[in-house]
């Protein structure tokens, strides 16, 4: 089981809503629990599937330079920007519920405190207000998307 999977593992119990599952094999053993603090614990064993483990890590950095080289091309253009990143892993929503309207919009002006996206974690709708005033310039996520911790949502221009 490589780290991938244990992610996927992760999202999958995330959105489940299940409060702890195990997960047995000849090789690993993983066992997730979610509590009333969001909090994820994963284990391994034996030590036996560390060295493949290890040896898995240099090869998935070796793409990482690869894909950082656009990166900064991307970041000269934005970098006038605020980024405003999901605090929590969960689902994204632009809207309080189906039938109202959205939150904000590309070119709104919002202020320090709006709503700006509902995100679903483990059946609790939590409100993500803005931190900075501006206009919101680009909406990054796709409505009803999954995200993870630190992924970018917004960009905001603060001028």
């Amino acid at each position: 089981m490589d780290l991938k999977d244990i992610q996927n593992l992760i999202k999958f119990v995330a959105k489940s809503g299940a409060s702890e599952v195990k997960l047995e094999t000849d090789d690993v053993k993983i066992t997730i629990k979610t509590g009333s603090e969001e909090t994820t614990i994963v284990q391994q064993m034996p030590m036996a599937q560390m060295p493949q483990m290890q040896m898995q890590a240099p090869a998935a950095a070796t793409p990482a330079p690869a894909a950082a080289a656009p990166a900064p091309a991307a970041e000269n253009d934005d970098s006038k920007y605020i980024t405003v990143k999901s605090p929590i892993i969960g689902t994204f929503y632009r809207k309080p519920s189906p039938d109202k309207p959205l939150f904000v919009e590309v070119g709104q002006n919002i202020a320090e405190g709006d709503v700006l996206c509902i995100i679903e974690a483990m059946k609790l709708f939590n409100e993500i207000e803005s931190e900075v005033s501006g206009k919101v310039v680009k909406i990054l996520v796709d409505d009803a998307s999954p995200v993870e911790f630190d992924q970018p949502l917004f960009l905001v221009d603060p001028s």
